[in-house]
């Protein structure tokens, strides 16, 4: 994008009538994030990829090179933002672009997390330059919270002096979500020398304030990390407000959260000015059948927020929060041209879209030039294991029965601390199919050699294995089955796609999303991958699994920031007590 600096003549002349613009939008019904009015008869000048003026029609404006669009009276309004999101996960930087833009999304900030604990600076470098030239604004973070546990986490992560190299990239604006919020209240060395180094450079740092109040939210935020994404009612929300932090509220495919925030809002009278919408990431269902940010807005104003208040949240606040305000947020002079139209306001549709003041959605369809990148090979061979054999799944025991440690399903994400007694045949423990007792193991899956055996209960599904590479900032791969066999089966599915999710039943795949990209991105286009994703999905519940979305249990089984107990490569671990435990006795 241009500076303003650099742009400020051209677009003083292209105001005051002494040049031609490049582009205009006439006869607009301009949504003013500024004053809160919807202001008809509007005419937006730009000149390059910035604003130069808006206002009445000056009728002096195009020349011969001059793009004119009549917008017919329809409403146009600054682009969308996500102010936090993963998108190192499910699809490319390039197909996502395409969706978000369709969605009235101009700009994504992305906390790459999950391709840093898989390839570490090397990993991050890549992920920005296939970020890098797309038709949309994709702004980075350095991660913020890895190893969540060094004690048991086995991710890669960037030191000291990677992370204030990557500052020096121009699309990284700070740091990402800070989970381990422990190593801020304990003031961690390490932990605090990255915030001391973003602090230093002006540079955000986000927040994940799960589980945190009084004495200990204090601490954290006066450690100089201002947002959180986290709360999941009004009442979190408002603790936080009133300790000066900005508040993300989540809509995406892990948590959606307005419905529990939005009336209390409203009810209260609270400010908005420090509220914005987020996804946290989206899986390509959620993308398709909801939309992005578009949905947020959508959704708030069926729960009672003014449009133009829901707008200025998607918008405004997420650029003033970053201190991008000068240039982003608005229509205004001097403001990058990024801009949505669309018919009515109180069900926001795009129907075109503006990035830099050229046009990537027209009549609802995707209309910008889109240059393939070609994905370096290294990136595709992160899944270091070889051939499983039912063997390999085996959990040895020379008793006739034990008394194993589970993993009981609470749901799709939260665990407890289960016990069952397991019969033992030829030596190794076996699963108990008919009160829903599952082994579980955890391979690491980047080079080392270390697994894990446990068993797990609740999960339900009438299926023999499932296996998955893609796990919460930790490079596991994780198999759930009920017999080794089919264990195997599935393992050496995923193996062979370098990366992916697979299930198993009777020595037979039924289902398969290859994810090949550092095990967690698929190289196929959206529309092959979401179709992938619906089979997973679709196969594993209607053969009774008790959870709407199981693709969420080998991703959150090895996440050491979650309750209660979880299973990584490096054996099972006790959350609340900081240890490992014994699969079974």
């Amino acid at each position: 994008m241009s500076g303003l600096a650099d742009a400020a003549s051209s677009l003083n002349a292209v105001a005051m009538g002494e040049k031609k613009a490049d582009l205009i939008l006439e006869n607009c019904s301009l949504v003013s994030v500024y004053t809160g009015e919807i202001i008809p008869d509007t005419q937006i000048l730009v000149a390059g990829d910035r604003i130069a003026y808006v206002g009445p029609d000056t009728g002096d404006a195009a020349g011969s090179k001059t793009i004119s669009v009549d917008v017919q009276g329809k409403f146009v309004c600054p682009g969308f933002a996500d102010p936090h999101t993963h998108i190192d996960q499910f699809i490319l930087p390039s197909e996502l672009a395409k969706r978000s833009l369709l969605c009235g999304v101009t700009s994504l900030f992305s906390d790459p997390v999950d391709i840093v604990s898989v390839a570490g600076y090397r990993g991050f470098r890549e992920f920005l330059r296939l970020c890098e030239d797309l038709p949309i604004r994709i702004f980075q973070t350095v991660p913020g919270g890895l190893p969540v546990d060094p004690r048991f986490s086995n991710s890669k992560t960037l030191d000291l002096s990677q992370e204030r190299s990557a500052l020096r990239h121009p699309d990284v604006v700070g740091m990402g979500e800070v989970f381990s919020w422990t190593k801020v209240t304990s003031r961690d060395s390490k932990t605090m020398q990255s915030l001391s180094a973003m602090l230093n450079n002006d540079c955000i740092i986000n927040g994940h304030t799960a589980g945190l109040s009084g004495r200990k939210l204090d601490a954290y935020v006066s450690s100089g990390i201002m947002s959180c994404h986290e709360p999941i009612d009004f009442d979190q929300v408002v603790e936080r407000l009133r300790l000066g932090m900005w508040i993300m509220i989540r809509e995406g495919s892990i948590r959606r959260d307005l419905i529990n925030i939005i009336p209390r809002i409203l009810s209260s009278g609270t400010y908005t000015d420090r509220l914005m919408f987020c996804s946290d990431g989206l899986n390509p269902v959620d993308l398709q059948r909801y939309g992005h940010i578009d949905h947020c807005i959508r959704e708030s104003v069926r729960l009672g927020i003014e449009p133009v208040q829901a707008i200025a949240m998607a918008s405004k606040n997420c650029f003033d929060y970053y201190n991008m305000g000068r240039d982003m947020g608005g229509i205004a002079p001097g403001k990058l041209a990024d801009m949505v139209v669309f018919d009515k306001l109180e069900s926001v549709r795009p129907e075109q879209v503006f990035v830099g003041g050229r046009q990537a959605v027209s009549n609802g369809k995707f209309v910008a030039r889109m240059r393939k990148k070609q994905i370096r090979p290294w990136i595709k061979k992160t899944v270091r294991l070889r051939r499983f054999h039912p063997a390999d799944f085996a959990a040895a025991s020379k008793k006739n029965t034990v008394t194993a440690n589970t993993i009981f399903m609470l749901s799709e994400i939260i665990t407890k601390l289960g016990n069952a007694k397991l019969p033992v045949r030829d030596g190794n423990v076996c699963t108990l199919y008919d009160r829903d007792v599952w082994k579980v193991a955890a391979f690491e899956r980047t080079g080392h050699k270390k697994y894990c055996i446990g068993f797990l209960e609740n999960f339900g599904a009438q299926i023999g294995a499932f296996a998955s590479t893609w796990s919460l900032h930790e490079n596991n791969l994780i198999v759930i089955g009920t017999n080794d066999s089919d264990m195997a089966v599935a393992a050496n599915s995923v193996v062979q796609s370098q990366g992916g999710m697979a299930v198993a039943k009777e020595g037979r795949i039924l289902a398969s999303m290859p994810l090949p990209i550092a095990g967690i991105i698929s190289a196929d286009p959206f529309e092959k991958t979401m179709s992938a994703f619906e089979g997973i999905n679709s196969c594993i519940t209607d053969s009774g699994c008790k959870f709407p979305m199981p693709h969420l249990v080998p991703l959150f089984l090895p996440f050491l920031a979650l309750p209660s107990v979880r299973i990584l490569a490096g054996g099972m671990v006790d959350i609340k007590r900081k240890r490992l435990i014994s699969p079974y006795k």
